[in-house]
């Protein structure tokens, strides 16, 4: 769906296209209604804040996100907000409206055993450049991402770990890392590059309801090494323990296992978990 009408054609002129001037949301949906709603929402307009995106209709994707999904269970929506179409060149004097895209895909059917039993993954030799004024957004170029996932091919290694050029742990190509180090629930800090997933928000404020202490930190590999536990995270999957990066091995720990039921009793009252934001319950 685009700018609510049901093609799947873009102009050849769109800057999402041309330049990936825009930014995306890709939201679990369960008994068609996407979760973390507002979170999502809220993270796409401070992204078009931050690109100077204006005239975003939220009332319009929350109309159309109704729409596409009626009827449906369980799916994928993805939520994508472009600059809009505009004439030659970098510089966006002349685009008009943003352009508004609406996708839904068939749920991702992870084998059970990624959250029981844990995953493996790998350390990327892709780096991500620091860019501070596109850190923590989810802007729609993520060629490094690309770069990075293309290194490998092995079905039994879901996810890659991906450094910055100073060599500090930022992300997964598709996931937020967590560990447990020191008695403390560490993630990288994002001021320079990666983006703050919705689930992360979620994961940090559920381990401080549990009195975890929580940092965002510069992580190194060398921390990763000393971690007693480390575990992904996302929209989608999401937690996954992690069992082995590389040579080294991990056990799905206490900690992994108590968030994963933090987050499988969450309901919607004060979470935004099955969101009383979303089609069919909206509040103004």
């Amino acid at each position: 769906m685009i700018n609510g009408e049901a093609v799947d054609c873009i102009s050849s002129a769109d800057r999402g296209l041309l330049y990936g001037d825009g930014v995306f949301e890709t939201l679990a949906v369960e008994q068609g209604v996407p979760r973390f709603w507002q979170r999502h929402m809220t993270r796409l307009q401070a992204g078009c804040r931050r690109l100077a995106i204006t005239g975003v209709d939220t009332d319009a994707l929350y109309e159309e996100a109704g729409v596409l999904l009626a009827g449906e269970g369980r799916c994928i929506l993805k939520v994508i907000i472009t600059r809009g179409a505009g004439g030659r060149g970098y510089g966006p004097a002349g685009c008009g409206q943003p352009t508004r895209i609406l996708q839904r895909h068939a749920a991702p059917e992870y084998p059970d055993a990624c959250q029981r039993e844990g995953v493996r993954v790998r350390l990327c030799e892709s780096r991500l450049s620091h860019n501070p004024r596109l850190a923590g957004i989810k802007h729609l170029n993520r060629l490094e991402q690309v770069l990075a996932r293309s290194e490998w091919d092995d079905p039994g290694i879901p996810e890659g770990l991906v450094l910055d050029v100073d060599g500090r742990l930022v992300e997964g190509t598709m996931s937020n890392v967590f560990m447990i180090l020191h008695d403390r629930l560490v993630t990288p800090e994002l001021s320079r590059c990666g983006v703050a997933g919705i689930m992360r928000s979620v994961v940090m404020e559920q381990a401080r309801a549990l009195d975890l202490p929580v940092q965002a930190m510069a992580v190194s590999p060398d921390d990763l090494a000393q971690a007693d536990e480390v575990f992904l995270a996302n929209s989608l999957i999401g937690i996954w323990p992690v069992r082995r990066i590389d040579a080294r091995d991990y056990s799905v720990g206490p900690v992994t296992r108590q968030l994963q039921d933090a987050l499988a009793g969450l309901t919607e009252e004060g979470t935004g978990w099955m969101s009383d934001e979303m089609p069919g319950g909206h509040n103004d």
